[in-house]
C-alpha cells in the first residue's frame, strides 16, 4: 500500500480515486490497488489522458485488487477516477481488467462509490461489450449503458448510501455552476448533510484536497492540501511543484522499513502509529475544537485559509508577484501547527 486516493504531479495532472463494486467479481490475492494506480499515473502520465492509459495499461497487465485496509480482515474493491489536467477533464470506471471512460466537455462531474458513465462512452476495453454480451448482463443489442449493465443487482450497502453523496455533490456542484472557484469547492467537501464530509458511522473524511489548474501554463498550478482529516475542521494549504520546494518532514508519515506489516508476509497482522507530526497536533486539537481556546485557533486558521485564497487569487490574476512559493506549505504547516502548541 503506497499512494493515497488523490494527487497531483508537476505536470499539472490531478488524480481522485472512489473505491467501487461491479458484476465483475474481486480477484484474491494480491494486485495493485486504487491507491497504487493514482500514485503510478501521475508518476508517468503528463496529462489526463497519459495517466489513464497508464492505469488501464496496469490493469490489463497486472489487475487490480488486494488488501485495501491494514487489518487481516480481507477487504477488496473496483476503482473510479478523476482526472484532469489544465485542457480536459475524464471518468475512468472500472471492473477488473474491463475499464470505460467518459471524457467530460462541459458542465460539471463527480463521483461517489458507484458508477456513473452511462451511454456517454468515450472509451472503453476493447472486450468490455463482448464480456457483457458474453455474460448475459447485455443482449448486445439495445444501446450500451455500461452504469446499467455493469452495476451488481445486489450491491453492498455502502454503494447504496453513496447514492445520496452523488447526487448531492452533482446538485452542489450544479449550483455554482460557471462560478465554480477554490473556496466553493472547499465548501462543497466541507458539506455534512450531503454525506460529502464524513465524521460520523465509523467513517471519517481522511484528508481532503482542491486545485487550481489555470489554462495559462505560464502560471502555476496551486493545490491546496488539508493534510489532516475532516475538512470541516481542517485548513486547506496551498502548495505548488517549484525547483525551490522546500521539504515539510512535519507532514511525512514515519517509516518503519523492513518492520513495517505492510512488507511482512502475511501482511497487515500487527499495527503502527503512522500519524505525522501535524496529524497528532491536530488531533489534540480536535479535543478543544469545540471549546472557546479551540474556536478561537479554529478561526484564526480560516481567516489564515481566507488570507491564502486572496493572495493566490491575485497572483494568478498578475495583481502581485509570485515569489518563494516553494515556501507556501511549509509555512502553512509550521503556522498550524504552532497555533495547536
Amino acid at each position: 500500500m503506497w499512494g493515497a486516493e488523490m494527487g497531483a504531479n508537476d505536470q499539472g495532472v490531478c488524480i481522485g480515486n472512489e473505491a467501487i463494486w461491479t458484476r465483475e467479481p474481486v480477484a484474491p490475492g494480491e494486485a495493485l490497488l486504487g491507491m497504487d494506480l493514482v500514485r503510478l499515473g501521475l508518476e508517468r502520465g503528463g496529462s489526463a489522458w497519459a495517466a489513464l492509459t497508464t492505469i488501464t495499461e496496469l490493469l490489463e497487465e497486472h489487475g487490480q485488487g488486494g488488501q485495501c485496509k491494514e487489518d487481516p480482515v480481507p477487504f477488496s474493491y473496483h476503482n473510479t477516477f478523476l482526472l484532469v489536467d489544465r485542457i480536459e477533464a475524464w471518468v475512468l470506471e472500472t471492473a477488473g481488467r474491463l475499464w470505460a471512460a467518459q471524457k467530460v466537455t462541459e458542465g460539471v462531474k463527480n463521483i461517489s462509490n458507484q458508477l456513473t458513465i452511462g451511454t456517454q462512452v468515450s472509451a472503453e476495453h476493447p472486450e468490455l461489450r463482448s464480456v457483457a454480451r458474453a455474460q448475459g448482463w447485455w443482449d448486445g443489442e439495445g444501446e450500451f449503458n455500461f452504469s446499467q449493465v455493469f452495476t451488481p443487482e445486489k450491491p453492498p450497502v455502502r454503494m447504496e448510501l453513496a447514492k445520496q453523496r452523488y447526487r448531492g455533490g452533482t446538485e452542489l456542484l450544479q449550483r455554482h455552476a460557471g462560478a465554480v472557484t477554490a473556496g466553493v469547492m472547499m465548501s462543497i467537501l466541507r458539506d455534512k448533510p450531503s454525506g460529502i464530509c464524513m465524521d460520523s458511522g465509523g467513517f471519517c473524511t481522511t484528508g481532503s484536497m482542491v486545485s487550481i489548474l489555470p489554462r495559462d501554463t505560464t502560471l502555476p498550478c496551486i493545490h491546496f492540501l488539508t493534510g489532516t482529516p475532516d475538512p470541516s475542521r481542517s485548513v486547506f494549504k496551498p502548495f505548488v511543484f517549484s525547483d525551490r520546494y522546500t521539504p515539510v518532514p512535519r507532514v511525512v508519515s514515519p517509516q518503519y522499513g523492513p518492520d513495517d506489516p505492510v512488507r511482512k508476509q502475511p501482511r497487515f497482522q500487527s499495527q503502527v502509529d503512522r500519524r505525522h507530526d501535524l496529524y497528532k497536533a491536530h488531533q489534540v486539537a480536535l479535543s478543544t475544537m469545540e471549546t472557546g481556546s479551540g474556536e478561537e485557533i479554529h478561526h484564526i486558521l480560516r481567516e489564515l485559509e481566507s488570507q491564502c485564497l486572496s493572495e493566490i487569487s491575485a497572483l494568478l490574476s498578475g495583481d502581485i508577484a509570485g515569489e518563494e512559493l516553494g515556501d507556501l506549505f511549509f509555512d502553512c504547516v509550521d503556522t498550524e501547527i504552532k497555533l495547536y502548541q
